[in-house]
């Protein structure tokens, strides 16, 4: 399967976890990974960090540093204080990335499955600098989002997802793309993926793939008990089709209000969205740690 992958890594620790799997993963092809926010040239020092424990020359390319049309509320990558503990590259091409993107694609339509982890600010990019992108593309899958009920009026500030809230712009342009297969994972779903702080660090030790992790993670567990799986969580509905329910629909991303912009409703129905619905936590934790053994 190819894989092209788009991190903000280096916040929370997910991105990492998500990224080990990718590498770990024989079912993946991994042609490249971008990163998106602040410091995204530390954030691909990570990425090279975990490329390089496991063996692996993977195309690096740090992206957009600042959303669209507001100001960065991701300024830092605070992951990379662990960065002197493992051996990375330091220097990568620069204002390349959206480009990177989209040669890749070109030069394999429709086999290429986009995965997005991030603010969607290089994805925005992409399809409006070559609008013909989003139908080139085998897939589209996302960890944004908190689908609430439009209709219901659900929303409130507690549940805008930090993706969309960080650039809300792009995601809105990302969700009004026509992509052939374009599925959302979100927070309703993500958040009961979790492991606490010592579960994950016995777990991080079944694999030297995993080993690095457990630096980058310390910087995490300063302010945070337990680790949620976001960001694998998107990744394994690309291998494995039986870890969520997924229902077909449209996404609206909220621009207008201050308060509650970026936040994510979904109307059940026709639609070009697929928003996961419900996830079998057990399932997702034994297909995850399986690709380590």
């Amino acid at each position: 399967m190819k894989i092209l992958f788009d991190t903000d890594i280096g916040s929370d620790i997910d991105d990492a976890l998500c990224l080990a799997y990718l590498l770990a993963n024989p079912s993946c092809d991994l042609l490249g990974v971008t990163t998106v926010t602040g410091e995204a040239e530390k954030r691909a020092m990570i990425i090279s960090a975990l490329c390089q424990n496991a063996g692996k020359n993977i195309p690096i390319f740090p992206g957009a540093e600042t959303p669209l049309l507001i100001s960065q509320k991701q300024i830092q990558a605070p992951q990379a204080l662990a960065l002197d503990k493992w051996p990375h590259k330091k220097s990568f091409p620069k204002r390349e990335a959206v480009r990177f993107l989209q040669e890749t694609i070109r030069n394999n339509p429709h086999e290429i499955t986009l995965l997005a982890t991030g603010p969607l600010t290089n994805i925005a990019q992409l399809f409006k600098i070559d609008e013909e992108i989003p139908s080139l593309l085998k897939g589209l899958v996302l960890m944004c989002g908190a689908f609430n009920d439009k209709a219901a009026n659900l929303g409130t500030c507690d549940s805008v997802e930090w993706n969309a809230l960080v650039d809300p712009h792009a995601a809105d342009i990302v969700y009004k793309s026509a992509v052939k297969s374009h599925k959302s994972v979100g927070l309703n779903v993500t958040c009961k993926v979790k492991l606490k702080k010592e579960v994950l660090k016995k777990r991080l030790s079944v694999s030297h793939l995993l080993t690095p992790i457990a630096d980058f993670a310390e910087i995490w567990f300063q302010e945070e008990g337990e680790a949620t799986f976001h960001d694998p969580l998107a990744a394994i509905t690309i291998f494995n089709q039986d870890v969520c329910v997924f229902e077909n629909g449209k996404v609206e991303v909220e621009l207008i209000s201050e308060e509650l912009k970026g936040m994510t409703y979904f109307t059940p129905g026709e639609g070009q969205n697929q928003v996961a619905l419900h996830v079998n936590i057990d399932k997702f934790f034994d297909s995850y740690f399986a690709v380590f053994k």
